[in-house]
């Protein structure tokens, strides 16, 4: 709690203090709670960007849940010895720069890569059509990037899984998919509300992707802040 207090709470009031400020670096910042009026003008300023964010980061971590838990699903109860092998492999792109793995992303999504090359090859796509600079490539680049900190946790949530409590439900003429729903979702939940936190937080407020991969239609609130 102590830890917390020091390193969580008080940066965090202060942050909210600094929020009431008024001033210039130069001539200093005066404390005063008739700057409320901060929150309204940043809503109305940037209220576009707030939403879009919310937006991108919403989708992504919906599709870093439908890829993670089926993931961790299969290390925790398939896994069998290879299981610190495959968690090795969903953490080794941290082993690579997070921007260097967002520019790989750039190279793939290209309308010459190895994605988009093939297709206008053969005529599935036409020459207009692109990837980059729109949404799904944002979207995209966020979802690839937090994917291991929505696998871990639940991965985790799914290990302390009593597998005799799978076979009595399966005892108790459950089909497999209500043996899952029943019993093993249930139990994973703590895991999937960490790991959704994990990814839509951070994600909300990523500006590498979309300063990357996106375009002027595409900014985030993050690259509002990163270029104030």
């Amino acid at each position: 709690m102590l830890w917390l207090a020091v390193f969580y709470v008080y940066p965090a009031v202060q942050m909210f203090m600094a929020s009431f400020w008024s001033g210039t670096v130069e001539q200093g910042y005066v404390f005063g709670l008739e700057n409320w009026t901060n929150y309204s003008r940043a809503v109305s300023q940037f209220g576009p960007f707030y939403v879009r964010s919310i937006a991108y980061a919403f989708a992504a971590t919906l599709l870093t849940f439908l890829v993670a838990y089926p993931l961790a699903y299969t290390i925790a109860f398939r896994g069998g010895r290879q299981k610190n092998l495959l968690l090795f492999l969903v953490v080794a792109p941290f082993f690579t720069s997070f921007l260097l793995r967002t520019i790989a992303w750039k190279i793939i999504l290209s309308d010459s890569g190895p994605l988009l090359g093939p297709l206008k090859g053969i005529g599935l796509a036409s020459e207009e059509f692109r990837l980059l600079s729109t949404p799904v490539a944002v979207i995209s680049g966020i979802t690839y990037n937090f994917l291991p900190f929505m696998t871990l946790p639940i991965y985790v949530a799914l290990e302390k899984v009593d597998i005799r409590l799978v076979e009595a439900a399966r005892d108790l003429y459950a089909s497999r998919w209500e043996a899952f729903r029943h019993v093993v979702f249930p139990l994973s939940l703590p895991g999937v509300f960490a790991a959704v936190l994990l990814v839509f937080v951070p994600s909300s407020g990523d500006y590498v992707n979309a300063a990357v991969l996106g375009g002027p239609d595409t900014t985030m609130i993050g690259n509002i802040i990163q270029r104030q």
